[in-house]
């Protein structure tokens, strides 16, 4: 199955300005294994996701449907079939 990942302008620039990635997915990946396949096909945008232990950094939130993923299992969510959203937390004052 083909998993929308939707990418904020701030992150487009890692993956050729793209916006979208299509990423197939068999039945029961998880986002692990979806991030697996973006960091493979876009290397500087899988380091500005997840860490050198491969965690998910702590200021990047990644939605999977409506949920964000860290209120889920974490990278060990199962993605069926949902598109994924991936958001750089933004702060300021």
């Amino acid at each position: 199955m083909i998993i929308d990942v939707k990418l904020p302008a701030a992150l487009a620039s890692e993956c050729g300005g793209a916006r979208h990635l299509d990423v197939d997915a068999p039945p029961g990946a998880t986002l692990a294994d979806v991030l697996d396949q973006v960091a493979a096909a876009h290397p500087r945008l899988g380091r500005r996701l997840r860490d050198e232990a491969g965690k998910l950094r702590r200021y990047v939130n990644v939605y999977i449907g409506d949920e964000e993923s860290r209120r889920l299992q974490g990278l060990a969510t199962p993605i069926d079939g949902k598109d994924v959203q991936i958001l750089p937390s933004i702060a300021g004052g």
